[in-house]
């Protein structure tokens, strides 16, 4: 394991802050949760300072819910307005009196599963979030990879899926929160997977895991909605394993715990890549609930 100096980590998404120290060892200690003040900008910088106050002189490492543009400094969280347009690494480090380092979550999640978890001894890893929506992080020779603007591994955005007038009973193209129609993002997490129930003609109040349950017990609706789901979502990810190469995937998000879904997407995904394998592409996490933690470490 590469080596680590004690680290102060927080794990910052539109639900909660996740604090905890990370020490030399890759332990996760004095752990603590809070729920996020997602539209208070004083109260959000308040408990990161509360948090940090004991450990004088200790690096803050942020794994965020959103993009740090690696030009501007700027943030941009869909689900925590209150930071959006902040340079917000500077204002902590100046406010805490430490260094801080803030990257994507799913970049510290890929980052984390390549040092310690499924993709260790991998070259190219590509790290796939299923979870409310759904994002991945690209490490490539063991080095995460930050694009322009901090966008790298973003297979879910992009007008994947196609329009076509007069068809829309055949092909869901629905409208993407990123201003776009038919991204991946649109069917592919939880509430996206909801979404394309409900247009496939199933009960409008059936949560993802009730979906997932029907579609093993046969059910003819779920069945529909998760063949147009596995097709979508294994053509986007063999696109994105053919671009860099990935020999392995691992994923995590609330999705991820579904290990027959997994096994589809991988099967699915595997037979429409340039370079079949045999084994296992898409794995679950290792890491868990620790992975943002500790790939923040490693920023």
């Amino acid at each position: 394991m590469p080596k680590l100096h004690p680290v102060l980590c927080a794990d910052i998404g539109g639900s909660f802050i996740d604090c905890a120290v990370v020490t030399p060892d890759g332990a996760v200690r004095d752990r603590r949760k809070v729920p996020t003040p997602c539209h208070d900008l004083d109260a959000f910088l308040a408990i990161l300072a509360a948090f940090a106050a004991p450990h004088a002189g200790v690096p803050l490492h942020i794994a965020l819910a959103g993009l740090q543009d690696p030009e501007s400094g700027a943030c941009t969280a869909a689900n925590i307005p209150c930071i959006n347009g902040v340079k917000l690494e500077p204002r902590l480090a100046a406010l805490l009196d430490r260094p801080v380092r803030i990257g994507n979550d799913a970049d510290c999640f890929t980052l984390a599963e390549t040092r310690l978890g499924a993709g260790l001894g991998h070259r190219n890893v590509f790290g796939l979030i299923l979870g409310t929506g759904v994002g991945g992080g690209v490490v490539m020779e063991g080095r995460l990879v930050v694009g322009v603007g901090g966008v790298t591994g973003e297979w879910g955005h992009g007008p994947v899926i196609p329009h076509v007038p007069g068809a829309e009973r055949l092909v869901p193209c629905f409208p993407c929160g990123c201003g776009q129609r038919g991204c991946i993002d649109t069917i592919g997490g939880a509430r996206g997977l909801e979404r394309l129930y409900r247009w496939a003609g199933g009960e409008a109040a059936r949560d993802s895991r009730k979906i997932l349950a029907a579609w093993q017990d046969g059910e003819p609706v779920a069945a529909r909605t998760m063949t147009l789901y596995l097709d979508y979502l294994s053509s986007a990810l063999a696109l994105a394993v053919n671009l860099i190469g990935a020999s392995v995937v691992p994923a995590g998000g609330g999705l991820s715990d579904a290990p027959a879904l997994l096994e589809a997407l991988d099967r699915a995904t595997r037979a429409k890549l340039l370079r079949r394998a045999d084994g296992r592409l898409i794995v679950q996490s290792r890491l868990g609930g620790n992975a943002g933690l500790l790939g923040a470490a490693f920023l």
